[in-house]
Order: C-alpha cells, then structure tokens, then sequence
C-alpha cells in the first residue's frame, strides 16, 4: 500500500495518521477534514472552554513539533465515495484516489427543523458551536437545554456557574437513563436541582414560541411554559454517513464493521464516532461515541487495512462527564446488568461507587468523586473481557 486518505480530521482521524505511521507506513498520506480547524479535542468545549478557562489552542491535539509526513486538506468536504475505485471526491470538485481509506467523519449534532434560523438557538458540537454559544452565555439570561444527556448536563451546570438561569427538558422519565440504568439516573440527575438548575423530565416540547427570529419560550406537552432567552438543543448526534449513498459501503446507524473496523469493501475501514464495530460480547453492532474508542479504536483498523497484526481491544466501553463539581467516570455496559450496588460512599453525596451486575459478575462499574476505586474495577472489567474472548492456541 502506497497511498492512505483518512476522511476526518478529528481525533480518530489523527489517532489513524499516527497509527499508520508507527506501523510502519511510509507512503503518501492525505487527511481530510470538513472544518478549517486542525484536528481539536473536544469533551472540554462544554466545560472549561464555555468557562473561559482555556482556549481553542490549549484544544490542540497535536504535539508541539508533531509531524506527520501529510497533506492536510482542511476546510474539504468529501461528499461521495466510489467504493470499488476508492476515490474520494470534495465538494469543491476536486477529488483523492489511495490504495486504502479510513472513515473518520465522526458525528453531527441532532437539530430540530422547526428550529432553523433562529438566531439563539444553538448546538454544541464543535469548536465554532462552542465560540457562538461562549459569546452568549451572560449572567442573568435564561438558557433552556433541551435534552439532559452528557453535553446537555454539562452545559447546564457551566452555563449556571456562570450565572445564567438555567432549566434543562428531559422527555424520559429518568435522565441519562440509558447510559447509566435509571436508579443511577436518577441519583445523577438529583445534581440540576441540588445546584439551582430546573430539571422537567418526562415531558417534550410542544411548540417553540418566537418573535423577530429569536426564541422568546417554549410551551411542554404537559401545558407548562418556559420562558428562554437562549436554547441549546443537546439530543444526540447522527453519523455522517449520508455522503456514503451509492459507495458501495454497507451503512446502518453509523458504518457497518467488523471487530477490527474492516467495511464490506477491500481496502476501506470505519473509526470514531461513524463507526458501527461488530462487539462480539453483544453479538450486535454496536456505534460507541466515546473519547477512548477513537484513540484505541484506530490502531486496530489501521493494522487490518496494513495487513498487520491486530492488537486486541478486548476493553469495555469508558466515558466521564464533569458536573457541578463532580467526576463521573463509567465502564461497562448498563444495560447488560439486572441489579446494581453501591459498594462505597453514599449517592446522595454523589461521591459513590456503583457496581452493576448480571448473574452475579460485574459487567459495569460507575463511580461519582471515587476515581481510585474507579480506576481498580475498570481494570477489573477490561482483564475479565480480554479473558472473554482471548482465543487459545
């Protein structure tokens, strides 16, 4: 293989740049990426960047004096794929043939159609949702945050540090019931109204009442109305797969892979956020949106398409999420479980570890403020799931 293109310049775009690199690759290597950014970490954009705490070049994912040995085509839309030529083509007409291609394109935020073009209504997907919303964020408006899952929590709880009235719409009964189980949920979600944020769960958005482009409030299925100056819509993100149409790639919800990333066609792998991997501990495919699945995530893809020997990633699924002055760090699986104990600290302090359990074994772990003992049941879980699927000799 002579030539790669990786079509993201994200960080499982760039983690594929340095894995083809330290496996040895020393051909001609192309990234393309839809923003004008180099490639910029994104958890801290809720957190710390809205705080004011840091900039978008303490963002930076490269190491200073990094060099790849590439051709960055930044500011590049790849908007349709020929599969079996493997030839990209950008949205400016141009277009990049290679030996072999890695999917990179990550995710995009979920909107609301009815929504569209009004001017303080925002998403929080990428450095530039970031700086429009960062602008906005002055004490004593009202922010509504429709949805409480992680970017929506964790804006609610930097946009009440920093002042702002803050009321957060969940449509299920628990928040953040389906990455943590609910009793978990609930315990969490306790966090909006024990910090002075207005949590209404159960419960969608009727209609969106506005005037001269802007949002003035919302009226909730239930009847209640909620007064905004500022909303943020947080209801998950869509794969961006839909320049994949007619490639020749099998899609689903995200691209359809096998354990180690390898596509239906020769030559072309799937990693981060639009990447769909076989897990064979679930016998599904299964698209993870986490941080650590596009670091380690592409190593293993990079090593297929290299015909390289494949490192196992035999690890559950990790995320963390900072609110209100808590470290939530959770491993594991939530839905696998059929009981769930607190085997130290107290939840209603939200400094706690959770086990969850099926049939007895431990299949998750969450931990609120207890990143030791986290730390020793991640372990734990990623020794047991090496285990599970090692292959004998």
């Amino acid at each position: 293989m002579r030539s790669l293109a990786i079509v993201g310049a994200s960080l499982a775009g760039l983690s594929a740049a340095r894995a083809a690199r330290a496996q040895g690759f020393d051909g001609n290597l192309v990234i393309i990426g839809d923003e004008n950014e180099r490639p910029y970490d994104r958890p801290p954009l809720s957190k710390d960047y809205l705080l004011g705490k840091i900039t978008g070049e303490d963002l930076a994912l490269e190491a200073a004096g990094e060099d790849l040995q590439a051709q960055w085509l930044l500011g590049s839309r790849a908007v349709r794929l020929d599969g079996e030529a493997r030839t990209i083509t950008l949205a400016d007409g141009g277009s990049v043939a290679a030996d072999g291609i890695v999917l990179a394109t990550g995710a995009s935020a979920r909107t609301l159609p009815e929504l569209a073009g009004l001017a303080n209504v925002f998403s929080l997907r990428t450095l530039a949702d970031a700086r429009a919303l960062s602008a906005e964020l002055q004490p004593g408006r009202r922010l509504v945050v429709v949805g409480a899952g992680f970017i929506g929590a964790e804006a609610a709880s930097t946009a009440k540090a920093l002042g702002l009235e803050v009321t957060v719409i969940e449509s299920q009964p628990v928040p953040l019931s389906g990455p943590l189980g609910t009793e978990m949920g609930t315990v969490v979600g306790r966090l909006h109204e024990l910090n002075g944020v207005e949590l209404i769960c159960g419960t969608g958005v009727d209609i969106f009442h506005s005037c001269e482009g802007v949002v003035t409030g919302l009226r909730l299925t239930d009847g209640r109305y909620v007064p905004a100056d500022l909303v943020l819509v947080g209801i998950g993100a869509v794969p961006n797969i839909g320049w994949l149409a007619g490639s020749g790639v099998e899609t689903g919800n995200g691209v359809v892979c096998d354990a180690s990333g390898r596509t239906n066609l020769p030559g072309i792998v799937a990693v981060g956020d639009c990447a769909a991997w076989f897990d064979g501990r679930l016998g599904a495919h299964r698209r993870v949106e986490h941080w650590t699945t596009a670091v380690e995530h592409p190593e293993a893809a990079v090593a297929a398409l290299l015909d390289q020997p494949a490192p196992q990633h035999a690890k559950v699924p990790y995320f963390w999420s900072d609110q209100y002055g808590v470290k939530l760090q959770f491993a594991g699986n939530a839905a696998q479980a059929d009981r769930v104990a607190i085997e130290a600290g107290d939840p209603q302090e939200h400094n706690a570890l959770a086990l969850y359990y099926r049939d007895g074994e431990p299949v998750a772990v969450l931990g609120m403020n207890q990143p030791r003992l986290f730390t020793k049941w991640r372990r734990t879980l990623n020794t047991a799931a090496a285990a599970a699927v090692a292959v004998p000799a």
